[in-house]
């Protein structure tokens, strides 16, 4: 298994601090979301069944042609490798390590730049990014993402994009596109809606491939109570621009406070701020020994902040951010 986001409780228990006194920044996903709709008795205790509105919600929400519910984008990352033969697989690194990790077994991986891949394409038949990256942040504008897919459709090669991060800028999104030859677009629905433990997620791509997507999976992928929660959300066009109106609020806030202490931001989103720093481990465990947990990358050395959910967690934050000034002045 590889490192996350969000052991809060190995936390707690390395550092002797109480699970319910810790601040977590670790992870991308919102640290707020909606009044949940009530979940009828229906979705506990019958099968899901896939005409209950959560198809038609997607595909409005995301402007695409076909989409496929599983059970958080995970699935698909680690399914999508079975559907092909032995490949040469582009992976844009850095980036989410599990798509490398999934690639990795029974094809020829390799992990490249983003300046490396228009020489690396004619060799490729599968090329996979994040988008926004997780973690730079880095978003590269859909017209080059069509450019490159293009070039792999003409020899049967995928595009797949990773899209867990892309809800709060929608025009940067291929998801209209999705229904071409060899795209598949990936999208989270747990991180924009703060609703991570539902397991919730989107393959959009042509007809053909999600079925055969959804045959390798097998049924009943997503919960009733999910699928229940997924619809009313995806519905719930207000409520989405309440939130993407508060996330780049803060994800601004979050940055203007790294930089006010000396840590200006070398990438991020609305949903988090990422910092390369030659210190980043020291900042690291300052912030664990205080009770806030970030996410430490070692290639390369960095942090990645997601959001506080409420004031006291950014007085917090900024009393370790001042510290750490102070050490370093």
């Amino acid at each position: 298994m590889l490192e996350h986001g969000g052991r809060l409780r190995a936390a707690a228990a390395r550092h002797g601090i109480p699970l319910a006194d810790w601040i977590d920044l670790s992870t991308g996903i919102a640290p707020y979301g909606w009044t949940l709709p009530p979940i009828p008795d229906s979705a506990w205790m019958r099968l899901p069944e896939p005409d209950d509105g959560l198809e038609a919600a997607a595909r409005a929400y995301y402007g695409a042609d076909a989409v496929l519910p599983v059970a958080g984008s995970q699935a698909a990352i680690q399914a999508l490798p079975g559907l092909r033969p032995r490949a040469r697989v582009g992976v844009l690194s850095p980036c989410y390590a599990e798509h490398a990790e999934a690639w990795r077994q029974g094809h020829h991986l390799q992990e490249i730049s983003e300046g490396a891949i228009p020489r690396a394409l004619e060799r490729l038949d599968v090329l996979v990014v994040v988008n926004p990256n997780n973690p730079t942040g880095r978003l590269i504008p859909p017209q080059q993402l069509l450019d490159w897919h293009a070039q792999l459709a003409e020899r049967g090669g995928w595009l797949i994009v990773d899209e867990a991060f892309m809800d709060c800028t929608p025009p940067f999104s291929l998801a209209p596109h999705s229904q071409l030859p060899g795209l598949i677009v990936l999208r989270s629905f747990g991180k924009f809606f703060g609703l991570a433990g539902a397991r919730l997620g989107f393959v959009l791509a042509e007809t053909k491939r999600l079925q055969a997507l959804s045959e390798r999976l097998g049924p009943w992928t997503v919960s009733g109570p999910a699928r229940v929660l997924g619809t009313a959300l995806l519905n719930d066009g207000e409520g989405q621009q309440r939130q993407r109106e508060r996330l780049r609020r803060d994800g601004q806030r979050l940055a203007m406070l790294l930089a006010h202490h000396g840590l200006p931001v070398t990438g991020g989103c609305a949903l988090f701020q990422w910092i390369a720093h030659a210190e980043a481990r020291l900042l690291y465990e300052l912030l664990a020994c205080n009770g806030v947990l970030a996410r430490l990358f070692e290639q390369p050395l960095s942090l990645r902040f997601g959001l506080p959910s409420h004031e006291a967690a950014w007085a917090r934050l900024e009393q370790v951010l001042a510290a750490f000034a102070d050490q370093h002045a």
